[in-house]
């Protein structure tokens, strides 16, 4: 082998094991059995509750979700087969019986767990939980196993069945700050993590803490009947908190005691 290719092959080789030292999702016991999932704690832990009494099922939020992380737009035959990537969906939901029928249209993004399925399954630490508990995706570290895939009981990742195309006309709209995701890695809803790494730049160089105004995601940005509260579930005192112990506050699947951070509040 080449001097030069060994050197790169021991820097790649020595950058995925220091990756692994970083992200590592279980704890073992003394005994050498396997403990509690180790979760980190910072002083913010970002959530979000979605009002579906305001919610008109517009879709403003899927539009905005699409352009502001790159999303590509799919064709017909993709989407016959139910290829088309969306961060976030809105999906209808039919209750009671014969006269007595009601539905609902709930937007369903990544539900951010507290106990995340995804993260004890990846095999590559690719899908990971940060110390302000959003639930993170590593492109280059994803080997397209779709393990996350079927641990994730609210069907919120995605995995990418063929490499991204864009119509010419679409490349000016591309958001830099997103990477373009390519053929054989999942993909999911950040929470616009992109957008909380901007905010912390401009406190910064303002001299100042972040503050929660700072951190607005794209589907809350562009919710034109305001159904979205997006803030620190770690402060009280925040809107996202108090509407979190609202009576008509509930969680999807909360049976299976994932603790998400996505809350959705009743229709009246």
């Amino acid at each position: 082998m080449e001097p030069e290719n060994r050197r790169n092959l021991l820097k790649r080789l020595a950058a995925f094991a220091g990756g692994l030292l970083v992200f590592v999702p279980r704890a073992f016991a003394s005994d050498g059995s396997e403990g509690e999932i180790v979760q980190a704690r910072g002083k913010h832990r970002w959530g979000m509750v979605i009002d579906l009494d305001r919610c008109t099922g517009c879709q403003s939020c899927v539009v905005a979700c699409s352009v502001e992380n790159n999303q590509m737009l799919g064709s017909p035959e993709e989407a016959a087969m139910g290829r088309v990537i969306r961060w976030l969906k809105i999906l209808p939901r039919t209750e009671g019986e014969g006269s007595h029928v009601r539905q609902s249209l709930i937007p369903m993004p990544c539900q951010q767990c507290e106990d995340p399925p995804c993260t004890r399954v990846c095999p590559t630490s690719a899908t990971f939980m940060n110390t302000e508990g959003i639930v993170g995706q590593v492109y280059d570290r994803c080997i397209g196993c779709r393990y996350c895939v079927n641990a994730c009981p609210y069907t919120c990742k995605f995995f990418n069945w063929g490499e991204p195309q864009w119509p010419a006309e679409a490349n000016q709209s591309f958001n830099p700050d997103v990477s373009v995701r390519y053929k054989g890695v999942v993909e999911k809803c950040l929470f616009c993590h992109q957008r909380l790494q901007r905010a912390r730049d401009k406190a910064r160089e303002e001299g100042r803490e972040i503050q929660e105004r700072d951190y607005v995601p794209a589907c809350k940005a562009a919710c034109p009947a305001q159904a979205i509260a997006f803030g620190d579930l770690n402060n009280p005192e925040s809107e996202v908190s108090r509407l979190a112990d609202s009576h008509r506050a509930y969680r999807f699947l909360e049976e299976l005691g994932t603790k998400p951070k996505v809350i959705y509040l009743r229709e009246g």
